[in-house]
């Protein structure tokens, strides 16, 4: 970690992003309204994708088991049916296996580097809501952070079951698996193996030099556009850089912001 947290002191962060910086397992270097909360969007993923190695590490479930996959999904409010929209989502091989079978293993993978929405609630029925939030606990999150419910489920969301979080909060549960104390050691590589594989790289990885190792979890929807990214510069200590904006502003916009914020963070991390 640069040895002055001062260096950060005039990053150009608008007021609508919320940034938390910092070596994973360390106390920020640089915060801005870090516990700002705003709406999770597939930042909810992140805990997943760490839920579900985690309950296979316990032996509570086999990421190699094949489920069925399907569009008939039951609320987390109260129990009943609804259905997600091929149109609002990203990743067409999950859809195009409904009716067949396919591995949790490759849910989990589809619901993060995908930012599937389809995988993401079928990983969730065997998941479990109640693991998500195990995951929050133990990695120190604050109450504003809640997960309770899956993508698009309108009932629990209409009686106000929504998934928010805050940068602080994502910060605190990449850091675990950056530090292997989240998890095993094991597990939580797996899991940033997982992260390094991410499909949608016009955030923070966009204000890196080409070729960057970042391992991340992005999220976005009309007016919101987050990243919760690991970066590991070459010969120097990795950093965990959160940029959460919400604005009424075009998502092209949004991304930019953040992108931005993560290059004027590279150039005085690795100055």
């Amino acid at each position: 970690m640069p040895a002055d947290p001062r260096a950060f002191a005039d990053l150009p962060v608008p007021e609508s992003v919320s940034v938390w910086l910092g070596e994973p397992g360390r106390p920020a270097s640089y915060e801005h309204a870090a516990d700002r909360v705003h709406y999770a969007a597939s930042t909810m993923k992140l805990p997943l994708l760490v839920a579900a190695y985690r309950r296979h590490e316990r032996g509570e479930l086999d990421l190699d088991t094949l489920v069925p996959v399907h569009n008939e999904l039951r609320s987390a409010y109260d129990g009943s049916v609804f259905s997600l929209d091929r149109a609002d989502d990203q990743d067409d091989e999950t859809w195009d296996a409904i009716g067949t079978t396919v591995s949790l293993r490759t849910l989990a993978r589809h619901a993060t580097v995908k930012s599937g929405n389809l995988a993401t609630d079928l990983l969730l029925e065997h998941v479990g809501t109640g693991e998500v939030a195990a995951v929050l606990r133990d990695a120190g999150c604050s109450p504003a952070t809640v997960l309770p419910r899956g993508i698009e489920d309108a009932a629990a969301r209409g009686a106000g079951m929504d998934n928010l979080v805050t940068a602080a909060d994502l910060a605190r549960v990449l850091a675990g698996v950056a530090t292997g104390t989240l998890a095993e050691p094991g597990t939580c590589a797996d899991v940033e193996i997982v992260l390094s594989g991410q499909e949608h790289r016009n955030q923070v990885p966009a204000g890196l030099p080409e070729g960057t190792y970042v391992a991340h979890k992005t999220g976005w929807v009309p007016g919101v556009a987050h990243d919760v990214a690991l970066v590991r510069p070459d010969g120097l200590a990795p950093y965990v850089l959160v940029v959460c904006s919400t604005d009424e502003a075009p998502e092209e916009t949004l991304y930019a912001r953040n992108a931005a914020v993560s290059a004027a963070v590279w150039e005085r991390w690795t100055a």
